[in-house]
């Protein structure tokens, strides 16, 4: 569709929480705040400790230094105006800064799914092919795929940027939501074939998700098959013990995201929509570092090893 006049649409209204009662705003407001500086807090501590730790310096470990910046990125570019927005009067958003909102948080958010199904190929290698996972999984071919998962990130987010700025708004400038949501601004959008385009973007991001999803399914599949082998149950809970962090964090991922993106269309309230959308853009990245860091026995245990040192290092 030819680029529209937007000269037409200068800036949005982002509704996201105006319409829920004033007492319970700061509620929200602090609740988000805490949970917002917890995740940067949790992702910060982990990246530090991966850092500091040489036993730390293998591939699962340099994949979820860069799950960790791309949550906090993430959040970064969507949280921090949200709880602005909750004390403010002033809901606007400039053209300008929408559209760069939406191409940083698919960015990252596709980023975020790439490197989870990264890290399902990085177990399936250290558990189906131990004796070649040096080789597989060299300093090279990590540092590849992790610049892959940015690159794929960064083109989606682009794609689906243009795909809706591209089009024209001439009508309401009223974003129900708390962030430049895609959806939300097609929603806004006027001209011929706007449900076409509408599918179309819904149809390629559907696919790239449902594309990383199958593939960690079929990476668990293998690695089950190849834990079932092992003929003790310490050595089959061992093994297994090295994917459950990274299976958590999956189900949590693209749990929360099922619920919001594919929930049956009903008589849903915009206040009860928003709430949801919290869940993925915010309780999500907080769960992330708490999983990681509980679930994870080598990683507590270095956590816990860099704090001692820390402590011991400021009481001497």
């Amino acid at each position: 569709m030819p680029g529209g006049n937007y000269s037409m649409v200068s800036e949005f209204i982002l509704v996201g929480f105006s319409n829920f009662p004033l007492h319970l705003l700061p509620i929200f407001f602090l609740l988000y705040l805490l949970m917002y500086l917890f995740t940067l807090l949790g992702n910060l501590i982990i990246m530090a400790t991966v850092w500091s730790e040489h036993g730390l310096h293998t591939p699962m470990y340099l994949f979820l230094c860069a799950l960790s910046t791309s949550e906090i990125l993430f959040t970064v570019v969507v949280t921090p105006r949200m709880l602005v927005d909750m004390l403010s009067s002033h809901h606007s958003i400039t053209f300008v800064a929408c559209a760069s909102q939406m191409f940083f948080s698919f960015t990252f958010g596709f980023t975020h799914s790439f490197l989870l199904m990264i890290m399902g190929y990085d177990r399936y290698v250290a558990i189906c092919h131990p004796l070649r996972y040096n080789v597989l999984m060299s300093t090279r071919t990590c540092a590849r795929l992790v610049s892959w998962t940015w690159a794929g990130g960064s083109v989606m987010g682009m794609m689906v940027t243009l795909i809706v700025f591209h089009l024209t708004f001439c009508g309401s400038n009223v974003i129900h939501h708390f962030f430049c949501h895609a959806l939300s601004l097609l929603k806004l959008s006027c001209g011929m074939g706007i449900s076409s385009v509408t599918l179309g973007m819904i149809l390629v991001c559907v696919t790239v998700l449902m594309g990383c999803l199958f593939l960690i399914i079929l990476s668990y599949v293998f690695i089950v098959a190849a834990i079932l082998r092992i003929p003790s149950a310490e050595g089959r809970h061992k093994t297994f013990s090295t994917c459950v962090s990274h299976l958590t964090v999956v189900i949590v991922h693209y749990g929360f995201a099922s619920m919001i993106y594919l929930k049956p269309k009903g008589p849903h309230s915009m206040d009860s929509n928003t709430l949801m959308a919290t869940t993925y853009i915010v309780f999500t990245p907080f769960l992330s570092p708490i999983i990681f860091s509980l679930r994870n026995k080598e990683l507590k245990n270095a956590i816990k090893k860099s704090f001692q040192r820390k402590f011991s290092s400021l009481s001497s």
